[in-house]
């Protein structure tokens, strides 16, 4: 056999498998993200879908939903289902508010971290010692953390100047700035020319009014990648999430591995709850996560289990988070058209792909939402406020068949039973 077929080989994708997204195919890709929604805004008339003040209220909302997702990865890389997330977040709103109010919002930040982290040890322990069902588990979590809040809140926030029984007195904020030279970026989004503008208020609204806290977030992304696939750490860990009977035969302590990777997921959660109530909202309120924990796992999801394509889906879900608290009626109508356009799109390459069936009704699903933004002036609050979530399905829907989560993910493991 020649060189060069061998060499052929190589580079030929697996059977079934699929081509890695390169650099070049990845900036390709955003290019083209770019322009289409710079012609959508142009179309709708929708300035505020890519202004300085959306981009910043996006990158803001998807932080804590990326920390639980960011959590939820490292759960489940280590074979572990966390279905607490919720619950390990609320713990990091309680306690980084019940901090930070008396000792400054940094000692918040980690009382916050530590919250969480000993939601992720309790989820550990009934998971990997006591092998309980982990969604039971998770389930059981969720449901303890409220309660022992909404307990704790009785006694510690009713009698605290300014707080009661259902939120915390105001914390300090964390420092926030803006990068130099983000204001002219602002000044140019006003003008509305196409695609420059558009990427004018995306730059700007990434560089505005930065809390420390939101970059110290963004740096734990690429963090994660490099442990978890740069390091023989990581490859130990992510061997126990896909086979931990193999695993074990070479030496790897699978329970010890298997608790960092849970307690590691509930700090990282318990740092998004924290975020909320430090850097978003500058007060611990009853019921303030409003399920980012779970749409945190759907971003994980999303992701494939990647922190990059996690990335990808929290900014997705903060954005549509961002359309209803901007009460973005117009927004969300131009939404609806954006995806429409997608939809067309993906039924394209259905076709070409010879899914006809598939193709069909992703055409009929365009059409309808073509139609909606043609005889549709007003889009109704309930629909606003139900966006991040309806988005959350659609996406699901639409990647399911890419996916592929770790082989071993909350499948029950006892030590020494490949013997």
């Amino acid at each position: 056999m020649s060189a060069g077929t061998v060499s052929a080989k190589k580079a030929a994708p697996a059977p079934g498998g699929r081509r890695k997204l390169t650099l070049p195919w990845i900036l390709l890709i955003i290019a083209g993200g770019l322009l289409l929604v710079s012609l959508v805004r142009t179309i709708s008339g929708a300035d505020d879908l890519t202004s300085v003040g959306q981009i910043s209220g996006t990158l803001q909302l998807a932080v804590p939903i990326g920390l639980a997702g960011l959590g939820g990865l490292w759960a489940e890389r280590a074979g572990v289902v966390n279905i607490g997330l919720e619950g390990m977040m609320i713990l990091g709103t309680w306690f980084g508010a019940w901090a930070g109010y008396q000792w400054g919002p940094w000692t918040g930040v980690v009382l916050g971290i530590v919250g969480g982290a000993l939601g992720g040890l309790l989820h550990a322990v009934m998971t990997v010692t006591f092998n309980v069902n982990h969604i039971v588990s998770g389930v059981a979590v969720n449901i303890l953390a409220l309660g022992f809040t909404q307990y704790l809140s009785e006694f510690t926030f009713a009698d605290a100047p300014g707080g009661s029984s259902k939120q915390s007195p105001r914390i300090e904020p964390i420092t926030s700035f803006t990068v130099p030279g983000a204001d002219s970026l602002a000044d140019l989004q006003d003008k509305h020319w196409f695609l420059v503008s558009d990427i004018a208020g995306i730059v700007g609204g990434v560089l505005t009014d930065l809390s420390l806290l939101t970059v110290v977030a963004l740096l734990l992304i690429p963090a994660t990648w490099w442990v978890l696939w740069r390091t023989s750490f990581g490859l130990r860990l992510r061997s126990c999430g896909e086979n931990p009977i193999a695993a074990e035969s070479l030496g790897v302590n699978v329970y010890k591995y298997k608790y960092i990777a849970v307690v590691v997921s509930g700090g990282l959660a318990g740092l998004g709850g924290a975020f909320l109530a430090i850097v978003s909202t500058g007060i611990y309120q009853e019921g303030q996560t409003g399920g980012r924990g779970y749409i945190g796992l759907a971003a994980m999801i999303f992701g494939n289990w990647m922190p990059g394509g996690m990335a990808l889906g929290a900014g997705l879900f903060g954005f549509t988070d961002s359309l209803k608290l901007r009460g973005g009626a117009e927004n969300v109508l131009a939404v609806v058209l954006l995806i429409a356009i997608l939809l067309v799109l993906v039924a394209a390459w259905q076709l070409y792909k010879k899914q006809t069936t598939k193709a069909i009704v992703t055409g009929v699903f365009a059409a309808l939402l073509f139609l909606l933004y043609a005889v549709t002036d007003e889009i109704p609050s309930q629909f606003v406020d139900a966006a991040p979530y309806v988005t959350t399905l659609l996406v699901l829907a639409l990647s399911a068949q890419r996916l592929r989560m770790p082989k071993a993910d909350g499948m029950p493991y006892r030590k020494g039973q490949g013997k």
